[in-house]
């Protein structure tokens, strides 16, 4: 693993295992916030439990196990889209800048949603990273590549053996006539 990753994963992680853990210890602070976004989402999706509270402190769950495993390196990618995906609803809950009237208000609002936004694009980079493994899209070309190489060698490899035996059979059937 590059030096890059070693550091650069777990420094990505402490964002999410900090704030993570203050949700699960105290999802009230944030309760308030996440209420706009969690409604809707409860009610669509029916497994989430129905309490904003219990919301919040699922959320943060899935950031302290998220980002230990990431920080960690153990099942980085799906680590990272796990993250990514309980960023997007932390983000549009507690940064709606264009709902602030106060423009230093705003303008904070505005910085930490782009920061969201910034650390969401370096999870989707996690996310898609291989380590300089081959991806299972790229093992799965090559194979396919490979499977039909060889079936073009045994079609060749058939056809040339082909011809020989059939001109040795007409021989034959020449001679023993």
């Amino acid at each position: 693993m590059s030096l890059l990753r070693v550091l650069g994963r777990p420094m990505l992680a402490s964002m999410f295992v900090a704030g993570g853990l203050d949700s699960v210890r105290n999802p009230q602070n944030v309760a308030g916030l996440a209420e706009p976004v969690v409604r809707p989402l409860t009610d669509r999706i029916a497994p989430l439990p129905e309490s904003t509270e219990d919301c919040v402190r699922l959320n943060g769950a899935v950031q302290v196990v998220g980002g230990l495993m990431l920080a960690t390196g153990r099942l980085p990618r799906p680590a990272a889209l796990a993250l990514a995906v309980s960023l997007v609803p932390t983000t549009l809950a507690a940064h709606r800048f264009w709902e602030e009237e106060d423009p230093d208000r705003k303008t904070q609002q505005r910085i930490h949603f782009l920061k969201n936004l910034a650390m969401l694009g370096g999870l989707l980079i996690a996310a898609d990273d291989t380590g300089s493994a081959p991806s299972l899209l790229w093992r799965g070309r090559h194979a396919a590549h490979d499977v039909r190489r060889d079936a073009h060698l045994v079609r060749h490899s058939v056809r040339a053996g082909v011809r020989p035996a059939a001109v040795a059979g007409r021989v034959r059937a020449k001679l023993s006539c």
